[in-house]
Formats: C-alpha cells, sequence, structure tokens
C-alpha cells in the first residue's frame, strides 16, 4: 500500500496563533489515499479498552486505544511509519526532536469521546511540545480551549485531515473529542508525539 500526501504542507494550510506561544496548523486533505489505510488499521491494529479511576470510581475509557514507541518497536502498519517521516521532515527541525511515537484512537460511534486535556505527561510544565494528528474515517469536532478562559474552537476533522498542535498549545490550551447526538461511524486518530509526551 502507498500513501500519498500534499507535496507542501503549506498548500492551502491554515498556520493559525492562539497566543502565548501556541499555535496549531490544519489541514484538510493533507493525506491521499486514505480510504485503504483506514479499512488496514481498523482490521490489524491491536486495539484494547481501558479502564481509568474518575474521583470514586473506576471507568471505561470511551474509545478503544493503541500505543506504540516507534524507536522501540516496528510499527503496527507500513503506513505509520511513511505518515512519521513526512511529519518529521516538515516538523522535527522546528521542534528541535522528532515524533518518536504514535498512539491511536478509535471511536467506535457518536457516544465515543475524550475529555478536556493536554499531552503533557512526563514533560516540564514549562516545556513546549509539538502534537501531530491525522484523522480518519467519520469526521469528528476537535474542540480547543484556553486553559485561563476564553473563546472555544470547534474544529470539524475529516477523512485524511491533519491538524497539528505546537509551541505552548498543550500547556495553554485543552482540547477534546466530545460526544455528539448525531449518529457517526468509526473515527480512527493517529497522534504522532515526541519522546516522553502521551
Amino acid at each position: 500500500m502507498s500513501l500519498s500526501v500534499q507535496g507542501s504542507l503549506f498548500d492551502c494550510a491554515e498556520r493559525r496563533s492562539l497566543g502565548d506561544g501556541a499555535w496549531i496548523d490544519v489541514r484538510a486533505g493533507w493525506l491521499g489515499d486514505h480510504d485503504e489505510l483506514f479499512d488496514e488499521l481498523m482490521a490489524s491494529i491491536p486495539w484494547r479498552a481501558e479502564r481509568r479511576q474518575m474521583y470514586d470510581r473506576v471507568l471505561d475509557v470511551p474509545r478503544l486505544v493503541s500505543f506504540h514507541d516507534l524507536t522501540a518497536e516496528p510499527p503496527p502498519h507500513p503506513g505509520l511509519a511513511r505518515l512519521r517521516v513526512r511529519l518529521n521532515d516538515i516538523y522535527a527541525r522546528d521542534m528541535g526532536e522528532p515524533f518518536t511515537t504514535a498512539g491511536m484512537c478509535l471511536y467506535r460511534d457518536e457516544t465515543d469521546s475524550v475529555a478536556w486535556h493536554g499531552d503533557t505527561v512526563g514533560r516540564s510544565s514549562t516545556e513546549d511540545t509539538t502534537v501531530a494528528i491525522v484523522s480518519l474515517g467519520a469526521t469528528r469536532v476537535f474542540a480547543m480551549r484556553p486553559r485561563a478562559g476564553g473563546p472555544s474552537l470547534r474544529l470539524p476533522q475529516g477523512h485524511g485531515d491533519l491538524l497539528v498542535m505546537g509551541g505552548s498549545c498543550q500547556r495553554t490550551w485543552e482540547h477534546a473529542v466530545p460526544k455528539t447526538a448525531r449518529p457517526k461511524g468509526p473515527r480512527i486518530s493517529i497522534q504522532f508525539r515526541v519522546r516522553d509526551v502521551r
């Protein structure tokens, strides 16, 4: 299987400053050949359910997940290696380090979600990091809100779209994929992160 991506990330890309050193790149239709990749990931990834302590209860995480350290193990699908190489070609110089992991979430339907959070585990509270998210499958809203309060963003992420959060974004903003009342088909989110960020 071959994957095609736009020749230049910034052809039709929108870099948006969010203030306080935070920014996002939004690239609709960045990934070509996404139907085949979606089907293959659905069938071949070792998806697993998780449970988490939430206050006084242990609850099912409302999505399936799979996490891979691409410096320590081969990727579970060759398409992930190709996407990582392309994203590192674009962003590693700016970040000063490459993307090293691929985390994946399978949102099975409209009731699956992820709560408000920032991807900062294992990093200093003052260190900037970059997270790149490739979306496959059904369009879902990617919501963002400033931690200090203020207007939020609702960014529809469709099949083959790329969203990159950089600068202080993980420290100064939170993001979520909310449940929706409208029926939705499955969506796979592939998150490429640098070391020690989850």
